[in-house]
């Protein structure tokens, strides 16, 4: 038979996946996947089983129901003081992977080269191989996830047609600095070059720091796709609910991607969503507080039981380095081991890498409930006992 297409054939499940069938099969506590373990805001909940009774339940506008797309334009300004149309410059995705994925389609071409920033999140260098784009890998490195600006600027060519921007960072847990983000910003304009930003965790930020989304720096605003996610924002993951937000150049190929891809998105929980984006500041305020309360919680308990563990800034994610636990083998060994003898699951941060990756940092999810955070290192504890025993010998 003739071939399938190669981008995808023979592919591996994803680690997150993967890791999540191991949980199951051991009745494994899952710090893998991130997702959290108990549902969002009841109010918000009750929009959308409200609506989806009241209805209409029939196909609703491509680009998402109007209160939704107006809600966006209201956050934008609210919150980074960005000037939005609503009607020209917001579609509404099921989730924010499909936002990514028209994006890249919209503005990839074959041969475009597409700066890609490592550790990583999974889908992102699939989908660039199946547009024919380039990736251009640029690095953050532990233990301080700091961006090698040099490194940054040498990856921008006159072949350059896009970088891709996670901010806050899966799985680092790094929020890029204003330095920067005004130097990524400096090298698109100079280079004429397309900012796709994926910025899901936009509303998880810890210890006082404010999110800046790159659109709001000097000469991007015209060339900025900004992508945000309901599922993060309102603990509410498997909503699917994204949004793109862009200049109408940018917005109208993105839009044409979206019409043949999914074409539209549930319009309960649109409603729903656009509910949500209107609370109040206590409810964004009291979410990251809460996850910053759980990070401490995690992180002050992993460090005690040897892990090293590193700056985490934002997101669901706390990364660890496994080399001061004397254990033998590498993150995914590990993470393997941690799942069958401890009952707990990690994900490898290699996984988070298209080559060349550190094989000794591991990434635990912290969007738990307390007591489950607490069992998990009860665990941790009774699995690395023996050779917490051997190390203080």
């Amino acid at each position: 038979m003739k071939p399938t297409n190669p981008v995808f054939t023979g592919l591996e499940t994803t680690i997150f996946e993967t890791m999540s069938r191991l949980a199951r099969e051991h009745g494994a506590i899952n710090l893998g996947q991130g997702f959290p373990d108990v549902d969002g805001p009841e109010d918000v909940r009750r929009v959308a089983a409200d609506a989806l009774i009241d209805g209409p339940n029939q196909y609703p506008p491509m680009m998402g129901i109007p209160e939704l797309r107006q809600a966006v334009a209201e956050a934008n300004k609210r919150f980074y003081g960005l000037d939005i149309d609503w009607a020209n410059e917001v579609m509404v995705t099921s989730g924010a992977t499909e936002a990514l994925t028209d994006c890249i389609l919209a503005l990839v071409e074959p041969g475009d080269e597409v700066i890609l920033i490592e550790p990583l999140y999974d889908c992102y260098l699939p989908i660039v191989r199946r547009t024919g784009g380039i990736p251009v890998r640029v690095r953050v490195t532990p233990p301080t996830w700091s961006l090698d600006l040099d490194a940054l600027e040498k990856a921008f060519t006159e072949n350059t047609k896009a970088i891709l921007l996670n901010n806050p960072m899966n799985p680092a847990g790094k929020v890029f600095s204003e330095a920067e983000l005004a130097r990524i910003a400096e090298l698109c304009v100079e280079h004429d070059v397309y900012a796709i930003c994926d910025e899901v965790y936009e509303h998880l930020l810890f210890d006082g720091s404010v999110h800046r989304p790159l659109m709001s720096f000097p000469g991007m605003r015209e060339r900025t796709v900004r992508v945000g996610s309901a599922g993060k924002t309102f603990s509410l993951t498997g909503w699917k609910i994204g949004y793109v937000t862009g200049a109408p150049k940018l917005l109208d190929p993105i839009a044409k991607a979206h019409q043949y891809v999914t074409f539209t998105t549930p319009p309960n929980l649109q409603k729903a969503v656009a509910h949500g984006l209107r609370k109040d500041d206590s409810y964004f305020d009291g979410l990251s507080a809460e996850l910053q309360a759980k990070r401490d919680l995690l992180a002050e308990g992993l460090a005690g039981l040897g892990f090293g563990v590193l700056p985490c800034e934002g997101t669901y994610f706390l990364t660890c380095d496994i080399t001061p636990l004397g254990l033998e083998g590498r993150d995914v060994d590990i993470c393997k081991r941690m799942v069958t003898e401890a009952g707990v699951v990690a994900i490898p941060v290699s996984a988070f890498y298209m080559a060349d990756a550190p094989t000794n940092y591991i990434r635990f999810c912290f969007c738990k409930r307390d007591e489950v955070l607490a069992e998990a290192l009860a665990r941790l504890g009774t699995w690395l006992r023996p050779a917490l025993a051997v190390s203080n010998a």
